[in-house]
């Protein structure tokens, strides 16, 4: 390995220092770094060419790098400074044991799978991302009803009326999916979790998938007119009724270091207060 993009989040005051520290430690086994200074998750980053990525943030900050760097096959390495880390793994006060590891080749990137949107307006392609956690389609106005149409391999499984429709991989249903009341999946598990928000029925229940299908969820008109797709919260597009929105798995992996399943249920027994006694 050569090349590595080292991605500061700039709403995080440390990650400045930091990001010069790990340039200064990467140059002494022969690794040049680019510094990319982040301010919005929504930019085209310079990822082509790296061999792999360090990105200084929290969860957010992962999810970025992710998307761009799946496509070229790049691992990401995640240092955490920020307060969830279900998915950025390391510590920042242990990153230098843990980076000289995997640049020797002792840590191999674990592969989690993602998802691809793809959004179509009168049969036309308007929008296309891919996702690490999820795809959330909602109403721009707070707590207005929609009305969507959902299909899966091209069997109808009926009219949802609910606020807003969540579609998250394994490695995303810790994030918005198991706030609205989705189950918490295993990463490993290759699943697609369908979770409406506060459905408008009793009977809306988080559906779980077999990712290799094809998942469409399709606007249908309704009072509020305002609805916006968004792909790990930071890719956005506007919708309008009748637009179809087409989901199903990523070709490419995202390549994440150290998130092994040991700090997956690490970070669920500390975030989530799984302490099996009086705290929990």
């Amino acid at each position: 390995m050569k090349k590595c993009l080292i991605i500061e989040n700039v709403h995080k005051e440390e990650s400045s220092e930091l990001g010069r520290s790990i340039g200064v430690f990467l140059e002494k086994y022969g690794i040049t770094a680019a510094h990319y200074r982040l301010d919005q998750c929504d930019a085209a980053g310079p990822f082509k060419g790296n061999d792999f990525a360090v990105t200084l943030g929290g969860d957010g900050t992962v999810l970025y790098a992710a998307r761009g760097c799946a496509p070229y096959g790049i691992p990401v390495f995640p240092v955490n400074l920020g307060e969830f880390g279900f998915i950025a793994g390391v510590q920042k006060n242990a990153w230098q044991q843990d980076l000289l590891s995997f640049i020797k080749g002792k840590t191999v990137p674990v592969g989690r799978n993602m998802i691809q949107v793809d959004v179509l307006h009168d049969g036309r392609s308007i929008f296309s991302s891919n996702a690490l956690n999820d795809i959330v389609i909602t109403s721009q106005i707070c707590a207005q009803t929609l009305s969507f149409e959902v299909v899966y391999n091209h069997a109808p499984l009926g009219t949802f009326k609910a606020d807003g429709i969540i579609v998250a991989t394994a490695t995303g249903s810790t994030a918005y999916s198991v706030s609205a009341g989705g189950p918490i999946v295993d990463p490993e598990l290759d699943a697609f979790v369908l979770t409406p928000v506060n459905s408008f029925s009793l009977s809306g229940r988080p559906l779980v998938f077999n990712p290799d299908g094809e998942l469409s969820v399709h606007i249908l008109p309704w009072r509020n007119q305002k609805v916006m797709a968004k792909a790990d919260g930071q890719k956005s597009v506007e919708l309008t009724a009748r637009d179809s929105i087409i989901i199903t798995k990523a070709p490419q992996k995202a390549l994440l270091v150290c998130c092994t399943i040991d700090n997956f249920y690490a970070a669920l027994r500390s975030k989530l207060n799984w302490a099996g006694g009086p705290h929990a």
